[in-house]
């Protein structure tokens, strides 16, 4: 009887034991970053069609871009927290851009300049793209690069949607995606005039049993948010190109001359004519 009893608890111990390891286990998870937004919209926010339809480019060119990150409301990841509320927020810190980038849009041609948004400019509640217009004017730039990146997790056929956790070491041998889409638009400061939209999309594939720590998991996202961003930047050149084909000979507002390539954003100008 005593061996039996015995062996009773020895069954009872080690199903106890590993009901304490998956609750041990369960507690490592990874939660995903929250999602971007349809960057595109942001200009239609309470707009009349035939209102959007008046607007007209006025920057000057060579023209001095100010760029920002836009991120849907309460956007989370593990390096960055996002400033504002309202229809979107605004993401102040880099962790997939890098100075060579910021350097790759200066050297464009008919580029005078490149600038990032700082909060320090932007209201707490943001309503559309005039908030970011109105900062942006007050780094006297004349366009406005706004982007957002999108990334998804997908296991099997199951997605982990924005701001999901994943549980860490539960998926041996099924395969995950990482998807990042990073989407842009290029707006007139001074009018909101659209001068066009970019996207690109970078998707990376492993095995999910490499998902068995959050270091893990974050380089894939790192990884694959920083395939697309350098993506999008050779879709933004193709539109870049396309803009300044059009609209680069054209004279500034007021007639006057066009300013020389490479003058320094900050430089005293008046965005008023």
């Amino acid at each position: 009887m005593n061996l039996a009893f015995n062996r009773k608890l020895q069954g009872t111990s080690t199903s106890l034991c590993f009901a304490l390891l998956l609750m041990l286990s369960g507690c490592a998870t990874y939660q995903t970053p929250g999602a971007g937004i349809n960057v595109g919209n942001l200009s239609k926010a309470d707009e009349d069609i035939a209102e959007l339809m008046k607007r007209e480019p006025g920057a000057p060119f060579p023209a001095r871009v100010a760029l920002v990150r836009v991120q849907a409301t309460g956007y989370y990841s593990r390096n960055n927290y996002c400033y504002g509320k309202g229809q979107f927020c605004v993401v102040t810190t880099r962790d997939i851009e890098t100075d060579k980038d910021l350097e790759r849009l200066t050297r464009s041609p008919m580029v005078g300049g490149v600038a990032s948004m700082s909060r320090i400019l932007l209201p707490s509640e943001l309503k559309s793209t005039k908030d970011l217009r109105l900062a942006a004017a007050t780094l006297e730039t004349d366009l406005l690069l706004v982007y957002s990146i999108d990334t998804r997790f997908n296991v099997e056929s199951t997605e982990i949607g924005p701001l999901g956790l994943i549980s860490l070491g539960f998926f041996p041998n099924k395969k995950a995606h990482v998807t990042t889409t990073a989407s842009a638009a290029l707006l007139d400061v001074r009018s909101g005039f659209v001068f066009g939209t970019a996207e690109a999309t970078a998707t990376e594939q492993q095995r999910a049993t490499f998902w068995s720590s959050e270091d893990a998991v974050e380089s894939s996202r790192l990884k694959t948010e920083a395939e697309a961003f350098q993506k999008l930047l050779g879709e933004l050149e193709k539109l870049w190109k396309g803009v300044v084909e059009q609209h680069a000979a054209t004279k500034p507002i007021g007639g006057e001359p066009l300013a020389q390539p490479g003058r320094a954003v900050g430089a005293p100008v008046s965005l008023v004519r």
